[in-house]
């Protein structure tokens, strides 16, 4: 099933990117109070009881101005709310309702999407009774809150909650291996996806951007099966002009949700970008298996060490998540496109391992045995037990007597010699501390 997508939209400054910012809990966003800062859409992750969703910030909507920018921004919204899964639609109670809210507001009355109207800037007791007038605006689901101090987010994280359908995070995989075939624009991913099963299934072009979907494609050949996805190319925003190519960003990031392994492909020319590793880190926070795949290999020229040398230059971009499988291939020649192939199941299977209980304890209680965790305010800090968690990604509790006062180093520490104990090769792993 998708990813559920959450698209924050509204007039020009009334605190989109603030409220974005908060339900990250970080600053991704530029803010500013001049209108108009942001002017492509934001991606992230958001993680609220349990639940994640996708998160979009949009440039404020201005549905009739001559502005180039205002006009790319409008095309933007409509998209995102074409796209979206429900929608937040923000206003600002200091300024009160304006001629653009009312657009907004006409436009989104006629869709059929769930629209969550937020009230900005309600911080004391009189812009609340000033911020009663948006009752007008005729939407039955209306929150008051303050996105610079987080007041009343909660209950707009929770609204969002009870839409995402529990299966979204509790379902452990389909049937099907699923690959996603991820990267930007022209790395040869529907080259690849042709390579594999054979035959013209998808359009190959020079032209950047001739994916516009995701395609699946099953694939059951030489006794394996499983689900190919070949998504359109993820491209850095503000090369992305055409109404299309904002379309295509937002499937391609859907099919990762759907994944379970991402085959992350690079131009091998081009080696890796700032983009590339945008990604990278959006797969790895999704929790999807990766494999690093190195298109257009026969292009470079080589010397004795040159793949030994370009995979430590990858891992170290990669870093701190390194313990990744690297491939490199050519498409168009169709060498070693099937070694991506058996690494993605290997992949899947280590996503999918179950360590047993008395096995991780009896390796890893030896671990922190032989480096205890430094002492705390005089405490000495003790872990008793270990166990993994019943989640789609391996995630792993370890049971202290002070669980919160383990810091970032030795989570680091744990995580590496989980890695070097047990193959769990291109899957990130999460690690939790609880108390005993």
């Amino acid at each position: 099933m998708s990813g559920f997508t959450v698209a924050i939209t509204g007039r020009p400054n009334v605190g989109k990117s603030t409220l974005f910012n908060r339900l990250l809990e970080q600053r991704k966003a530029i803010v500013d109070d001049v209108s108009g800062v942001t002017r492509d859409r934001q991606y992230g992750i958001a993680d609220w009881n349990g639940k994640t969703f996708n998160v979009i910030d949009t440039g404020g909507f201005v549905p009739e101005s001559e502005d180039i920018f205002e006009q790319e921004i409008k095309k933007q919204v409509l998209i995102a709310v074409e796209e979206a899964n429900a929608i937040i639609f923000m206003t600002d109670t200091a300024t009160g309702i304006t001629s653009l809210d009312e657009s907004m507001a006409d436009m989104l009355r006629r869709s059929v999407k769930p629209v969550f109207l937020v009230v900005n800037k309600v911080d004391n007791s009189d812009r609340l009774l000033e911020a009663a007038e948006f009752y007008s605006l005729g939407f039955d689901n209306i929150f008051f809150i303050s996105a610079m101090s987080g007041s009343g987010t909660g209950e707009v994280l929770d609204a969002i909650a009870d839409l995402i359908p529990k299966t979204d995070e509790e379902e452990s995989g389909s049937v099907l291996p699923k690959f996603a075939i991820i990267g930007q624009p022209n790395v040869g991913k529907s080259s690849l996806l042709n390579a594999l099963v054979g035959s013209e299934r998808t359009i190959v072009s020079e032209i950047a951007g001739t994916t516009r979907d995701s395609i699946h494609t099953h694939y059951n050949l030489f006794n394996k099966e499983f689900i190919l996805i070949d998504t359109a190319g993820i491209r850095r925003k503000t090369k992305v002009h055409e109404d299309l190519e904002f379309y295509s960003v937002i499937r391609a990031i859907k099919a990762m949700d759907e994944a379970d392994v991402c085959l992350l492909l690079l131009d091998a020319e081009k080696g890796i970008t700032a983009q590339d590793l945008n990604i990278f880190s959006l797969a790895v926070k999704k929790g999807k298996g990766i494999v690093v795949v190195v298109n257009k290999w026969d292009l470079v020229d080589k010397e004795t060490n040159t793949s030994r040398d370009y995979t430590a230059a990858l891992k170290e971009r990669f870093a701190p998540f390194t313990d990744l499988p690297i491939i490199f291939i050519s498409a168009k020649e169709k060498t070693r496109i099937f070694k991506v192939i058996e690494t993605a199941l290997e992949v899947f299977d280590n996503r999918s391992r179950k360590i047993p209980t008395s096995k991780l304890n009896d390796i890893m209680l030896k671990v922190v045995e032989s480096f205890h965790a430094p002492v705390v305010r005089g405490h000495a800090i003790k872990i008793k037990f270990v166990s993994q968690l019943p989640t789609p990604v391996p995630s792993f509790a370890f049971f202290s007597n002070y669980p919160d006062d383990i810091k970032q180093p030795y989570r680091n520490y744990l995580e590496n010699q989980m890695r070097k104990s047990f193959p769990l090769e291109g899957v990130p792993i999460r690690i939790y501390f609880r108390k005993k």
